[in-house]
């Protein structure tokens, strides 16, 4: 048993052994990165991108464990973001408390937010979680009592923030700490999907009257699902704003709670490894097409060409489409049906 158990873990542990190395890797690789591995450029991709994925990860929680479609998972991310920015910057309050008061008001938000929008379910707890969400993203976006910056963001105080976590020099500690979230986010999903718990949410995911009729509290396990993914979203919010160095609007808006379900079902809905890869992969294509869409190359190229190949979502969106095409259950489940067609072979 401990023997099937460590040699489960062992991809794991491969994965993030390499990772964790990545800043000590000088040599460059054109095309892919911007500069060399462990540059501060490169980093600070990698950086947010493991951030976002491990965001992914959280509304993967609610969408592909429990099957509920949440239009408002922007508004836990964005509560632990400019929760802990205008906490270091307007309250002075020290980090560890900055830190427990956005995790605290984030799962406060996530119990009401919850709690009304399961009154209801199918397309209307979708359009209650967006308006949340949208009301959220109204008062950033207008600068309530001048705390949120409106559409130029809020910066961290950086004089609040370990010296560790500043400047260009510590891009490594910056990704380390990127690196750790999605561990943590990791951990928990997977102690949460060999739960009790765990099983329930797929019971209601697969028949909800069955799980009722079964003896499952439904309404229950529905908003403690909503609460871990807002949680560890929230979770989310915090680590991308230190990486980042501040808040930044985008986080609220209805795009990317989009942004983030096209994430899931890319790399696999209800697949830890899937969430995480659809995260990663989305956000490091969406990082660098558009850097790629201001490249002098493109003025060779035919103009219909180049105006294709400058809107960067619209080739993220016909990726999207292929994917979804040939491989309804997303990267993860491509790659084990072409596993097995391997072994049968």
């Amino acid at each position: 048993m401990r023997t099937a158990v460590s040699l489960k873990a062992l991809p794991a542990i491969i994965v993030l052994a390499v990772l964790a190395y990545l800043p000590y890797v000088p040599i460059e690789v054109p095309g892919l990165l911007p500069g060399r591995v462990n540059g501060p450029g490169s980093l600070q991709l990698l950086a947010t991108c493991l951030v976002i994925a491990g965001i992914a990860l959280s509304y993967d929680v609610i969408f592909g464990r429990t099957g509920l479609l949440s239009f408002g998972h922007a508004l836990f991310v964005a509560a632990g973001s400019y929760l802990l920015t205008i906490s270091l910057s307007d309250w002075a309050l020290p980090l560890p408390v900055a830190i427990l008061l956005s995790l605290g008001v984030t799962t406060l938000l996530a119990l009401v937010v919850g709690g009304i929008a399961l009154r209801v379910g199918g397309i209307a707890f979708a359009m209650v979680t967006l308006a949340f969400a949208q009301a959220a993203s109204i008062i950033v976006m207008r600068n309530a009592g001048g705390l949120t910056g409106g559409e130029e963001g809020k910066s961290l105080n950086r004089d609040a923030v370990p010296e560790l976590l500043v400047g260009v020099a510590n891009a490594p500690y910056r990704y380390w700490l990127a690196l750790g979230f999605v561990v943590v986010a990791f951990v928990i999903v997977t102690l949460l999907v060999r739960s009790r718990a765990g099983h329930a949410m797929a019971a209601v995911r697969e028949n909800e009257a069955r799980a009722a009729v079964l003896g499952f509290d439904t309404y229950r396990v529905k908003l403690l699902a909503i609460v871990v993914g807002a949680v560890l979203g929230g979770l989310g919010g915090i680590v991308h704003a230190l990486v980042l160095g501040g808040s930044n609007p985008h986080v609220t808006t209805t795009e990317f709670t989009l942004a983030l379900l096209i994430m899931v079902v890319l790399g696999g809905a209800g697949s830890m490894w899937g969430a995480l890869l659809g995260g990663f992969l989305y956000s490091y294509a969406d990082a660098r097409l558009v850097e790629l869409s201001g490249a002098g190359f493109l003025d060779a190229l035919p103009d219909v060409v180049q105006q294709v190949l400058s809107e960067p979502l619209f080739i993220l969106g016909l990726f999207f489409i292929i994917i979804v095409y040939f491989a309804p259950a997303g990267l993860t489940g491509l790659g084990g049906r072409l596993i097995r067609r391997g072994r049968a072979t």
